[in-house]
C-alpha cells in the first residue's frame, strides 16, 4: 500500500518530466495489477470525466485504490502482453486474478493477445526456473521484433528484467554487458536501443557514404575491448 501510494503520489511530475520528450508509439506490459497501475498511472491521460466517450484506462477505485478513473484519450495504446510476467509459482503474489476482472478495472487496456481467462501458467507447487524465465524473455524479445513501432514502452517486473537481459550482450564488452545485466531498482526507468546484429554485414550500410566501412577496431568499444584482453595477457 505504501508503494502505490509513492507511486500515484509522483505521478504528476514524472509524466510532465517524461512524456514531452519521448513520443511513444505503444506500450506494453504485463497484466498484473501492480504493473498495470504503474503503467496507467506514467502514462495514462488526466481524470476521466462522464462525458468522456472514450474507454478509461482506469475505473474509479480500482481495487480499492482511492483513485480517480484514468482516461485513454490521446493516449498510446495499451497492450497486455503474458510474456513479460514476473517469476511463475508457488509465490500467491505471482498469480494474476482474471482476465473478465482485469477488463472491467482496465477497459481500454487490449488483452486480446492472452489466450486463458484464468491463470493456467502459475502452479502451486512448482517455481520456475531462472533459466526458463529468461527463455520467456528471450521469446518475448523475438516478439517485439515482429512489432514495426520503433519506440516502446514495457512495464513489467524486475526479475523478469534481469534474466532476459542476462541472455544478451555477450559479444559486447564485458563492461557494457555487465550495465546491461544489472538488477533494476524498484521503478527504475531505463532507456534501450535493440539492434539485430545480423543486419550489420558490409552490403548493409547505415549511412550515406558509397563506399565500404574501413576494417580495423571500431570505436570505442572494440578498442576497449583489444586493451582488456592485452592487458589480461599481461597478468
Amino acid at each position: 500500500m505504501h508503494r502505490a501510494f509513492i507511486m500515484w503520489k509522483a505521478r504528476r511530475t514524472t509524466r510532465h518530466t517524461y512524456l514531452q520528450n519521448f513520443l511513444m508509439h505503444i506500450l506494453l506490459h504485463w497484466d498484473g495489477i501492480r504493473t498495470m497501475q504503474t503503467a496507467v498511472g506514467v502514462f495514462g491521460g488526466d481524470n476521466h470525466s462522464d462525458g468522456n466517450n472514450t474507454p478509461a484506462l482506469m475505473v474509479e477505485n480500482a481495487r480499492k485504490s482511492g483513485r480517480p478513473a484514468i482516461s485513454s484519450l490521446n493516449c498510446p495504446p495499451f497492450i497486455a502482453v503474458e510474456y513479460c510476467r514476473e517469476h511463475l509459482g508457488v509465490h500467491p503474489c505471482d498469480k494474476r486474478s482474471s482476465i473478465s476482472e482485469y477488463r472491467q478495472l482496465f477497459p481500454a487496456i487490449d488483452f486480446s493477445l492472452i489466450e486463458n481467462d484464468e491463470d493456467v501458467l502459475w502452479k502451486p507447487d512448482v517455481r520456475e526456473a531462472n533459466e526458463e524465465v529468461a527463455a520467456r524473455g528471450v521469446k518475448f524479445i523475438n516478439w517485439l521484433w515482429t512489432r514495426k513501432e520503433e519506440e516502446i514502452a514495457i512495464v513489467s517486473h524486475s526479475g523478469f528484467l534481469f534474466h532476459t537481459l542476462q541472455m544478451f550482450g555477450g559479444d559486447c564488452h564485458p563492461i557494457i554487458k555487465e550495465e546491461i545485466g544489472k538488477h533494476f531498482a524498484n521503478c527504475e526507468l531505463r532507456s534501450m536501443v535493440l539492434v539485430d546484429r545480423s543486419m550489420l554485414g558490409s552490403d548493409s550500410s547505415c549511412s550515406n557514404y558509397p563506399g565500404k566501412a574501413p576494417g580495423g577496431l571500431d570505436l570505442p568499444s572494440d578498442v576497449a575491448h583489444e586493451k582488456h584482453r592485452t592487458q589480461k595477457n599481461m597478468v
